[in-house]
């Protein structure tokens, strides 16, 4: 029987250092009722936060991304067909090829697949990465409606065989989650380019 694992982010052990910083009484009052809320320390929380900017936010007004309600996704996720997810899947596609260029200094299946992840990770959608010997199980969960289920499932079959043509993938799609399965190898990691 193959183990199935979660795959690994880097955990190489970084430097740190300490630093201060000068912050108003009630950004470190919000602070301290955050983490308590939370359950964690106030330097996890600011360490989260930082590497949430660091990963997502120091870009995202560069290329254009602006925050939209999940209602309204929803809503427009309801009338769409056919015709307009293709459109939109071209229309996103040479976008995402140039985000994740400029993002990350190249354009390749390991910074395609970690640009994703950093989006799903900003905008507050689940997403994991399971490893079962050599096939790989990205699995998204994003509450949206069946509409996004089949634009989420076209998108990565478009993003997939532009750099593998002719891989075979296997989806499971239901209206809230889609898990693409793929055979990418044992060693192969997105956070290694």
């Amino acid at each position: 029987m193959v183990k199935v694992t979660r795959a690994p982010h880097p955990k190489e052990k970084e430097k740190t250092r300490s630093i201060t910083y000068r912050l108003t009484e009630h950004l470190v009052q919000e602070l301290e009722t955050e983490a308590m809320e939370q359950n964690i320390s106030q330097n996890v929380l600011v360490k989260q936060i930082l590497g949430k900017y660091i990963e997502w936010y120091r870009f995202s007004e560069k290329i254009g991304m602006i925050p939209v309600p999940k209602t309204l996704l929803q809503t427009l996720g309801d009338s769409l067909d056919g015709q307009d997810i293709d459109a939109i899947i071209n229309l996103i596609f040479p976008i995402i090829k140039d985000n994740v260029m400029f993002m990350k200094g190249g354009y390749d299946l390991r910074r395609c697949i970690e640009t994703l992840e950093d989006y799903m990770k900003a905008s507050g959608m689940k997403s994991d990465h399971r490893v079962e010997g050599a096939l790989h199980h990205f699995i998204i969960q994003h509450d949206l409606g069946k509409k996004w289920s089949v634009f989420t499932e076209q998108l990565l079959a478009q993003i997939f065989h532009s750099f593998l043509p002719d891989q075979k993938l296997k989806f499971q799609t239901t209206d809230t989650t889609v898990i693409l399965t793929v055979a990418l190898g044992a060693d192969f990691s997105e956070h290694e380019y």
